[in-house]
């Protein structure tokens, strides 16, 4: 877990402090110093910077997970987090890389969990992804430019609301269940096995395709 985290932090330094040329935010020498002072100001810098680079991630889980870590690596006194936490920490951590580098981040030794886990957090991405696209072109469609410009910034059932016509009802529920389901999941208040007994990839799937077609 604390491993986990460190990969975190490093992962948005490092995207935050490559040049300007590359990554379109230009963050400055002193900005960044204070940045880089603690965890919380890292995250509000990606939420300030990178809104569009968010997709099928939730900051504020983020924190959650950094402040397992911190009990564990000062109080811990013997003791460990469950290991379906890691997994789901080790998660988001791939997918906030994947997001970032644009590259996907493959790793050695990965239990069944994970690969399930994996696989359901990249269709959510492509579906998030693929609701926000829709927002911001019928926003663009109506002349809405800000609307547009703020679509990556949104959130989930903001997007949603904003499609509405687009998308048919029943579209609509699938997305909020799986949404609930992945939320239950992150927030560890399911095991990743409902994931495989609810058919939630699959049904992940079946989704972002249908939402890539409407792009």
């Amino acid at each position: 877990m604390i491993s986990i985290d460190n990969a975190v932090e490093l992962t948005i330094k490092t995207y935050l402090g490559l040049p300007k040329r590359i990554t379109k935010i230009g963050i400055g020498r002193k900005r960044f110093q204070e940045i880089n002072e603690s965890f919380p100001q890292l995250l509000d810098a990606l939420e300030e910077f990178c809104g569009d680079k968010l997709n099928g991630i939730d900051l504020g889980e983020i924190e959650w997970y950094h402040r397992i870590r911190n009990e564990l690596y000062h109080n811990g006194n013997g003791l460990t987090v469950e290991k379906e936490k890691a997994e789901i920490y080790a998660e988001l951590a791939k997918t906030l890389f994947s997001n970032l580098f644009g590259c996907t981040l493959e790793v050695s030794g990965e239990g069944e969990d994970g690969r399930l886990l994996g696989a359901f957090m990249n269709h959510w991405v492509n579906i998030e992804k693929s609701l926000k696209a829709l927002y911001k072109n019928s926003k663009q469609e109506t002349g809405n430019e800000e609307g547009a410009k703020n679509a990556a910034y949104f959130g989930l059932r903001e997007v949603v609301l904003g499609v509405n016509g687009l998308i048919d009802k029943s579209t609509v529920k699938e997305i909020e269940s799986i949404r609930d389901i992945r939320n239950k999941v992150i927030h560890a208040q399911e095991d990743i096995s409902i994931l495989s007994e609810s058919g939630a990839v699959n049904r992940a799937e079946v989704v972002a395709q249908k939402l890539s077609k409407l792009l």
